[in-house]
């Protein structure tokens, strides 16, 4: 979704509509891209990727006996351009992993064995296995929010001193952004080192009955193999889909697990109901080891409560996090439902404390209850996951100003994006949306002169346009997403002037009038998802209900890698 005020489009913008980011895995050019980078920085685009790294010694004793598979790498060996080990030799060998099946297709890659079975198969190739159980793993499974509790998780604890490995799915732009080390990105010259080692290794030990694990499961595996390697005290792991048969699930003791906010989701997997769908998360649980939750629909609750008692599973449920306890600190991922991701990630990260020994060393007098330390509030307020209620201000497409305030032509360009592709998240997001939208109208109100922004006639100031900029999987369904992102914007009396429905990847070229000439040579793309995306649109605006007082000009633009 993107906000604009007097939008003044460039040539050769690329972006993502930030609602599927799984269909176009690994560019290997972009013009642009996003980083982690203070939300609010008015200079956010100009500053993309100038990070500086900071590492942080671990407190926790490692007793990992590490083999020569699993060195750490030291080289500073140059990687070239074009050869085996170049970073884009890598992005064409993972995309040979992407398999044609669908999500609910039952079939498998090889009938002899599952995928779990496959997976303690590619460790034990790896030499990893014994490795693997030496990590101190933080496992957490759920449908919406687990990827932002994770990221807390990793944030508060390498506050604390530990040295982190953070493994998320999907990634934005870059497959790199699924590892995490010390709260960065991989770096390209580790990531290679690790990558090869695996592929090479895999590779040669093949057969008929053990193929090339699929995508998910050798990044799972590949995951696995830079933690051992790193020796990071902490490896946060978020589950990718489901939890009993997802690939991380090879996890056989973590420390602490966690299963976020449940809802309907990939269904066609999983179950068509709350309580199939929570079974398959409490399939993470493991005997006896401690696990967390938030508070859940009674259907989902009760399959929850009965898989851990099962497993003589401590299982707590714990509240949203009061704001009160974040002492005028802001949590640095936006939205209202954050607070129950940040009160999830606050338990699982003392219970973490607590069960490897490090609590009573560092926190010994402190009280939860009341009070959070500062590395927690340090955790909370820093940690960064782009395309979750990410806003993103560019301040660089201001033009000159014509004569009069009727006819200014400046202002800023203000994305706000988020990747929510069910109802539930959808709604937080309509609400996010429209909370942050009103907030920066109203802040501009304030601070900015009538005479630098356009005006309506009876003198009120004219508000920022809002277009909606969308795409979603085909798996998806739009009758139900788009509604729900209506319905709640328009509740807050938040409305759309325009609606732009993109592929997964797009361009952009400018025609500034009617005698422009159209690019040639654009290679052609299947918009027919697009214009059914539009088809279900119109029905909105054109609908009755809440819906109808939307007045929206549609408009499908035609973009094309």
């Amino acid at each position: 979704m993107l906000k604009y005020k007097n939008l003044i489009l460039r040539p050769g913008l690329v972006g993502s509509s930030g609602f599927n980011w799984r269909e176009h895995l690994f560019p290997s050019k972009l013009t642009w891209a996003a980083s982690c980078l203070n939300a609010v920085d008015p200079t956010a685009i100009k500053k993309l990727h100038s990070r500086v790294q900071i590492q942080h010694k671990g407190l926790g004793d490692s007793k990992l006996s590490y083999s020569k598979v699993v060195e750490p790498l030291e080289s500073n060996r140059m990687i070239e351009e074009n050869g085996q080990d170049s970073y884009d030799a890598a992005m064409e060998a993972l995309s040979s992993l992407i398999t044609s099946k669908r999500r609910g297709d039952g079939s498998v890659v090889s009938d002899k064995y599952d995928k779990l079975h496959r997976m303690v198969m590619y460790i034990k190739l790896l030499g990893l296995e014994e490795h693997i159980a030496g990590l101190k793993i933080i496992h957490v499974a759920g449908t919406k929010g687990k990827g932002s509790t994770c990221t807390f998780c990793e944030a508060i604890l390498r506050e604390c001193g530990f040295r982190t490995g953070l493994f998320t799915s999907p990634h934005l732009i870059d497959v790199r952004e699924r590892f995490r080390l010390d709260g960065l990105d991989i770096s390209e010259e580790k990531f290679l080192h690790y990558f090869w080692e695996c592929w090479h290794q895999l590779k040669e030990n093949i057969t008929d009955d053990l193929p090339m694990p699929p995508l998910f499961q050798f990044l799972t595996v590949l995951a696995f193999k830079i933690f051992a390697c790193e020796k990071v005290d902490v490896a946060i792991v978020e589950v990718g889909l489901g939890g009993t048969r997802d690939s991380t699930n090879v996890i056989k003791d973590p420390v602490v697990c966690g299963v976020s906010s449940l809802g309907m989701d990939h269904m066609e997997t999983l179950g068509d109901t709350l309580e199939k769908i929570a079974s398959q998360k409490a399939g993470i649980f493991k005997p006896q080891v401690p696990a967390f939750t938030v508070p859940q629909l009674s259907e989902a609750m009760g399959v929850l409560q009965e898989k851990a008692k099962d497993l003589m599973v401590p299982l707590e449920v714990v509240d949203a996090l009061d704001r009160r306890k974040l002492k005028g600190k802001e949590l640095s991922l936006s939205g209202d439902h954050q607070l129950t991701n940040a009160g999830l990630a606050i338990a699982l990260c003392k219970s973490w404390l607590q069960r490897t020994g490090n609590w009573e060393k560092l926190f010994q007098h402190a009280d939860l209850e009341d009070n959070l330390p500062e590395a927690f509030l340090r955790g909370l307020s820093t940690a960064c996951l782009l395309g979750r209620a990410q806003t993103v201000y560019d301040s660089s497409l201001k033009s000159s100003e014509s004569d009069g305030v009727f006819g200014s032509t400046s202002g800023d360009l203000v994305f706000y994006l988020d990747g929510a592709h069910s109802p539930e998240s959808m709604e937080a997001c309509a609400t996010w949306f429209s909370s942050a939208a009103k907030e920066k109208n109203q802040n501009q109100s304030s601070t900015q002169s009538l005479s630098s922004k356009e005006v309506w006639s009876n003198g009120h100031v004219q508000p920022g346009k809002n277009i909606l900029l969308f795409n979603c999987m085909d798996v998806r369904d739009p009758h139900i997403l788009l509604p729900t992102l209506v319905d709640t914007c328009a509740l807050s009396g938040t409305y759309f002037t325009k609606a732009i429905f993109v592929p997964s990847i797009s361009t952009y070229s400018k025609v500034t009038s009617g005698s422009s000439a159209i690019p040639v040579g654009i290679p052609t793309k299947d918009l027919s998802w697009q214009f059914n995306l539009q088809r279900v649109w119109e029905k909105i605006i054109h609908g009755k209900g809440k819906c109808a007082r939307l007045i929206c000009k549609l408009e499908i633009l035609m973009l094309s890698q």
